[in-house]
């Protein structure tokens, strides 16, 4: 497989992932919503917005940290599911963790809520499942080479 065609499945692999991972952070943060009997039809305008709102924020953020980890696991040709999910799983931890103020002098977040960080977390995991569907499992074949038939 050439580099540029890896590249590109990187790519898509990586916009994939930040797709799920926007629907699940939207969806889990809109549930209390939308499991109430009273609200009556959703409007599906506003949830596609919403939703293209949440792969914007997951591709922006996680972004720099996600491309860490496909440096690793490519120069290392990694392929393992469960090291994709941790990586996403830190990622999403990353993401949120970064938007929280920390105060320095007591080593603590303040304003943490835990929901959001595991709202952020599970979107990762899932997050990078779908890069590994997608990407992970080939990593490092751009380098190997095809076995030449004997002459």
């Amino acid at each position: 497989m050439s580099l540029i065609l890896r590249l590109i499945v990187i790519a898509l692999g990586f916009a994939a992932a930040c797709a799920v991972a926007g629907a699940v952070i939207v969806v889990a943060l809109l549930f209390p919503e939308l499991s109430s009997l009273d609200t009556g039809a959703i409007d599906s305008g506003a949830l596609n917005m919403m939703l293209g709102f949440g792969f914007i924020f997951v591709s922006g953020f996680a972004l720099l940290p996600a491309l860490v980890i496909v440096l690793l696991t490519e120069t290392f040709a990694i392929q393992s599911v469960l090291t994709y999910a941790v990586g996403g799983a830190v990622v999403g931890a990353a993401c949120y963790l970064g938007l929280v103020p920390f105060d320095p002098g007591t080593l603590r977040f303040e304003g943490l809520v835990q929901r959001h960080l595991e709202i952020m977390t599970g979107a990762g995991i899932l997050g990078g499942v779908v890069y590994w569907v997608i990407a992970g499992r080939n990593a490092g074949a751009w380098r190997t080479r095809p076995a030449t038939p004997p002459r």
